[in-house]
């Protein structure tokens, strides 16, 4: 890609980047949310056109790609949101661009048998355990992440687009992952690889290019930098490495919020007690499905409890549906924001102000009006307020990056003026700049009395941020460490330990 440009309403996405990929190697794409990447790749992918520039592929140039340029050119996609079709199989979603044939007589059909063989191969390569008739709603996200990977092998694609792929991938499924493109690599594959995970970049990336603001800061050896040079180029400055105050002790502090004794009704969360003090950041480590998103959703309401009490400084509360939990000022930023945590349809103006609507609203959330002025102030309030980079609030939220759209999701609940606020994986696919700007201002939110719990499973994430380190297991509590105590070898030890127990009063 030569001198690549990209211009939106109001806006330059892209200011004459050129970017290149050679047989055989990763190259590592990398910025801030909003600098630009996702756009590079949609326009060498073919969703959108290049205001100018030009794209050569295998010695043949091209103005501009189509999808269908693109995939005869060799060119797939795993974008960080999943492209699966949940109401297909698995071996459908793998062929249905290409679909396997048969001639019977006059007639072609649909050779099953061969599509499911070679869908076996393909899962096999790639690590997921699964029948090729498996309806794809019914696996997990990460097994929904391998069925992409496994996607583009179909295709026998030589570029392979990566965006964000190991989101919502396990460290073991990540350790694979880089072993299937390893093998790629080998096979002459071009590999483009987008990740905030700056150590998963050392370890992967042959050569890294850096974007900030829709311009090319550069391209370096990923041999010949470090972390610190890459955040450096990335955002210009320094990034504070711990976000709690130095010798806090919150054993004498007020408690604000309180757990007793909950239970889920399908025994995914059982009998945890914890309680979050003022000025404290508590989190919640743990294995996948070891109970702590679960153990959220419940608090939340969003899913029913058996037994077990809330408490909202000292009172009890109703929290039995999120309605009930959003009037008694819970919050929960979810950890899919796309499927759960904004409207695609709407605008950043109403997706902010939706919930101090629905909070002052009766009837169970039908009885209330919409008042404009207040959904102009409450949006322009939380865009100034989060550094939201948009040219307007009016602008659907659809077309901003994932780190603001995260912050739009956070916009809501502030401007509900929510007491309690739980994040469940908050900073996913977010860069490392980003996640500055959210670690302090969870510190900002805890300092000023709210509640803030974080579920995470990046323990350099809960050591930076937390002051407080639970560890889920098998739906319980089985571990509480002060920040002072813990370090990644405990909360690994304590979340897959068989005995050691700490019970849940120490917390």
């Amino acid at each position: 890609m030569k001198n690549v440009s990209k211009k939106f309403p109001g806006v330059t996405a892209l200011d004459g980047i050129s970017f290149d990929i050679m047989p055989g190697e990763v190259h590592v794409l990398l910025g801030e949310n909003g600098a630009g990447k996702s756009t590079l790749m949609k326009i060498l992918s073919g969703v959108h056109k290049p205001t100018g520039g030009s794209i050569t592929v295998g010695g043949r140039s091209y103005d501009s790609l189509s999808p269908k340029d693109a995939r005869e050119c060799g060119i797939s996609v795993i974008y960080q949101e999943l492209s699966v079709i949940d109401e297909l199989s698995i071996q459908e979603n793998l062929f249905v661009v290409n679909l396997p044939c048969k001639k019977l007589g006059p007639f072609e059909l649909v050779d099953y048998g061969e599509m499911k063989c070679r869908t076996k191969a393909l899962l096999a390569k790639v690590g997921l355990k699964a029948d090729p008739e498996t309806l794809v709603e019914q696996l997990s996200i990460s097994e929904k992440q391998q069925v992409e990977i496994a996607k583009a092998l179909a295709a026998d694609s030589r570029i392979i687009i990566m965006d964000e792929p190991t989101t919502s991938l396990t460290s073991s499924e990540v350790s694979h992952l880089f072993d299937v493109i390893r093998e790629l690599k080998k096979e002459g594959a071009g590999i483009v690889f987008i990740s905030h995970k700056l150590g998963e970049i050392i370890e992967i990336g042959d050569r890294v290019t850096v974007l900030k603001d829709g311009t090319l800061v550069g391209t370096k050896d990923v041999a010949q930098v470090t972390q610190d040079d890459l955040v450096a180029m990335m955002v210009g400055r320094q990034i504070s490495s711990s976000y709690q105050h130095e010798n806090a002790d919150f054993e004498k502090a007020q408690t604000i919020f309180e757990v007793r004794k909950l239970s889920r009704k399908d025994g995914k969360v059982k009998d945890v007690s914890f309680r979050l003090r003022r000025g404290e950041i508590l989190g919640f480590s743990g294995l996948v499905g070891s109970g702590r998103s679960e153990m959220m959703n419940c608090i939340f309401g969003a899913e029913p409890k058996a037994s077990g009490e809330i408490f909202l400084n000292g009172k009890k509360i109703n929290s039995s549906t999120p309605y009930r939990a959003i009037k008694n000022g819970l919050a929960m930023v979810t950890e899919n924001r796309r499927q759960t945590g904004f409207f695609h349809n709407f605008s950043i103006m109403k997706n902010i102000s939706i919930l101090p609507f629905v909070k002052r609203s009766t009837l169970g959330g039908i009885g209330g009006l919409v008042n404009r002025r207040n959904e102009e102030n409450w949006a322009e309030e939380q865009k100034q307020r989060l550094s939201i980079k948009c040219y307007s609030t009016r602008q659907n939220i659809t077309e901003l990056s994932g780190g603001n759209q995260q912050k739009v999701i956070l916009g809501k609940w502030l401007a509900a003026d929510s007491k309690i606020i739980i994040f469940d994986e908050p900073t996913k696919g977010i860069d490392v700049g980003s996640k500055g700007e959210i670690y302090t201002l969870m510190r900002a939110l805890a300092d000023e009395g709210r509640g803030v719990l974080v579920v995470s499973s990046e323990l350099p994430e809960l050591l930076a941020v937390c002051d407080t380190i639970a560890v889920f297991r098998e739906g319980r509590i089985v571990a509480v460490f002060p920040r002072a105590q813990a370090t990644e070898e405990k909360i690994i030890a304590a979340s897959t330990a068989e005995k050691g127990e700490i019970s849940n009063d120490k917390i």
